[in-house]
């Protein structure tokens, strides 16, 4: 199954090309994808011929640890979405830093999953990387992916505007970027009682 991380509920691990149907259903939900890109659902072909292949290409690309990662329920096995630990590369954010990434499908909003996958990612980060600083990003309206920001211990850096190819509704609002740093997450750690995440034999 080449498990990566696990938490309470979910099972953090590679995706593989049997993995289509489920990357094609979130990718392909529009409510997944308001905020993302042109705002726009993706074509199964499109999944099928470049999201998928070039997930799968950072496993070997990539330092060890990172990447994008499925996210299924432990107890069932059942796809709920990703988790993503990259280089930065989202418009807007500096070079350098190490970038949290999230999307799951509507059915697990609201849960907790995105939350528990994100502090899971930051503890592996942190604790067995050596990251010094995570950023993540998204719209000013997007207030869901921002308290899951906020409750995996980011915190707001700043609101800035770009130039997009497409508009997309709230996009007048601009971008926010959020970030914590090793030692600022250590300290809340200490006094944190979230679980702690295992690592998992691949």
């Amino acid at each position: 199954m080449n498990a990566f991380l696990r938490t309470e509920r979910l099972t953090l691990r590679h995706f593989t090309p049997a993995d289509l149907s489920d990357l094609a259903t979130l990718h392909g939900h529009p409510a997944v994808m308001r905020y993302i890109d042109d705002g726009r659902p993706v074509p199964r072909a499109t999944v099928d011929r470049e999201h998928l292949p070039a997930i799968l290409r950072e496993y070997d690309e990539l330092p060890t640890g990172m990447g994008c990662f499925a996210a299924t329920e432990t107890s069932s096995g059942r796809f709920l979405g990703w988790i993503s630990l990259r280089p930065a590369s989202s418009v807007g954010l500096a070079g350098g830093d190490t970038e949290l990434g999230y999307r799951l499908l509507p059915s697990t909003w609201g849960k907790g999953y995105a939350t528990e996958g994100a502090r899971a990612v930051l503890r592996h980060a942190f604790t067995e990387l050596g990251v010094e600083r995570i950023v993540a990003t998204t719209m000013t309206v997007n207030t869901a992916s921002r308290r899951v920001m906020e409750k995996a211990g980011l915190t707001l850096v700043r609101t800035f505007f770009e130039q997009w190819p497409a508009y997309v509704e709230g996009a007048e609002h601009g971008d926010v970027e959020y970030a914590v740093t090793r030692a600022t997450w250590a300290r809340s750690a200490l006094h944190s009682g979230a679980n702690t995440p295992s690592p998992a034999e691949g």
